[in-house]
């Protein structure tokens, strides 16, 4: 029997093509099937569904290769490379993606007008409130915004207050509040956040 023009009993087959297909399905599978988790943890609802079609019909391709070869030990070894593979991509391909909104709490041990200023001249939302901490009276800064914009949040952080202790949380759903308009990156956009940090 052949497969694309190569005999599917001959050894090439059986230890370099075979494997190399169930890694690569595999890859496919658990890359969607990570997307679409992250997908459906944002709410996004309609894309989900459709992803996990496509995740269980090459899922399907490369379990039952498996099925077929259970003698093949280099099936079950490419099988477990590409779910690790998939994941790291699938995790990879989300942060790129910067899908969805978190909310950045900032610690304070005085309050920091300038950064302050600099928050509201970049449109960043926020809410100053007076707390309590281990060591004495603090103040807290609450920021919804767009995952994409963390890097120059921080980059503006970074500059004005390098000590600040902060923390980062998805959130699942925001509704109105303020949120910069935020441009398409380039590479000049990560040369002035560079920039912003040396001054």
């Amino acid at each position: 029997m052949e497969f694309l023009g190569i005999n599917t009993g001959s050894e090439w087959f059986q230890w370099v093509i075979l494997p190399l297909f169930i890694f690569l399905a595999r890859i496919g599978d658990q890359t969607i099937g990570t997307l679409r988790l992250i997908f459906l943890s944002k709410g996004y609802r309609y894309i989900a569904p459709v992803l996990g079609f496509f995740e269980v019909i090459i899922w399907i391709l490369a379990i039952s290769q498996i099925m077929k070869h259970l003698d093949n030990v280099m099936c079950y070894v490419a099988y477990g490379s590409g779910f690790a593979m998939g994941n790291f991509i699938g995790i990879s391909l989300e942060q790129k993606i910067s899908l969805g909104t978190v909310i950045i709490r900032i610690i304070l041990k005085k309050e920091n007008t300038e950064l302050i200023e600099v928050l509201k001249t970049h449109n960043y939302g926020h809410t100053l409130v007076d707390a309590e901490g281990a060591r004495g009276r603090v103040k807290i800064i609450f920021s919804t915004i767009k995952r994409k914009d963390i890097g120059h949040f921080l980059a503006v952080l970074e500059k004005y207050e390098p000590d600040a202790f902060y923390t980062i949380e998805d959130v699942k759903t925001a509704k109105e509040g303020v949120f910069r308009n935020s441009k398409r990156r380039s590479v000049f956009d990560s040369f002035s956040f560079r920039l912003m940090k040396s001054k």
